[in-house]
């Protein structure tokens, strides 16, 4: 695995690619693209993604260590993509941020979703998913610290991004449906969308309070023991 020398070539990928770039790719291919080529999309966030992976570290030994347990975690999300109502998959994310990492918290995001999808179904909506979950293990990291000392905060941000999933996923439900962005009908989405949103922000608050801590401790390990 490769790593990108140069400190502002990193800074640039860490920030241009994962809050302007995605995000630009994600919307214009799904208005561009018909929904036959909803791969293309999300091929090419896989592959923007996995770049913001190794920005996140200078050598090559400590990304490789990284991406081993980054496996781990994406595997675990994949598995809890298939419980029933309760999904544990943004708390896993939330946690991957907060202890190895914002750009290692997107990577497990986006990769759950888009391998997830292998089974639940591939669609244009599966680069929405991957940018929703990417961004919010990418912020986790980059709030661990108050994240990690305050279990009130952590707790209130599984919530908060339980909303915000659904309100990233119903940007695609209103162009999926309108063909272009419509504020009343992305309102409509949202209302009709609030048994689920309650269920994102409930199942990710229930998970964070009872994985954070035994999850984080063991990372944590793994972060002393191997320098990741």
């Amino acid at each position: 695995m490769i790593a990108i020398k140069s400190a502002g070539a990193r800074s640039f990928i860490r920030i241009a690619f994962p809050f302007v770039i995605i995000p630009l790719f994600t919307l214009i291919g799904t208005v561009v693209f018909d929904s036959g080529k909803h791969l293309v999309i999300s091929l090419g966030v896989t592959a923007m993604t996995l770049l913001v992976f190794v920005s996140g570290y200078e050598k090559k030994k400590t990304g490789t260590r990284r991406m081993v347990i980054a496996s781990v975690m994406i595997a675990l999300c994949v598995l809890g993509r298939f419980i029933p109502i309760f999904k544990p998959i943004t708390a896993l994310t939330i946690i991957t941020g907060m202890y190895l990492g914002g750009e290692t918290g997107f990577l497990v995001g986006a990769l759950s979703a888009v391998i997830s999808n292998i089974f639940a179904g591939q669609g244009p909506w599966t680069a929405f998913q991957m940018l929703a979950w990417g961004l919010i293990g990418l912020i986790a990291g980059t709030a661990s610290v108050p994240l990690k000392r305050h279990r009130w905060l952590l707790l209130t941000y599984g919530a908060v991004t339980g909303i915000a999933y659904s309100f990233i996923m119903d940007i695609w439900t209103t162009l999926w449906y309108s063909g272009g962005f419509d504020a009343s009908v992305y309102l409509s989405a949202l209302v009709t969308a609030i048994p689920y949103t309650v269920s994102y922000a409930v199942s990710n608050f229930i998970f964070l309070l009872f994985l954070a801590k035994p999850f984080g401790e063991k990372l944590e390990r793994l972060h002393i023991k191997y320098g990741i």
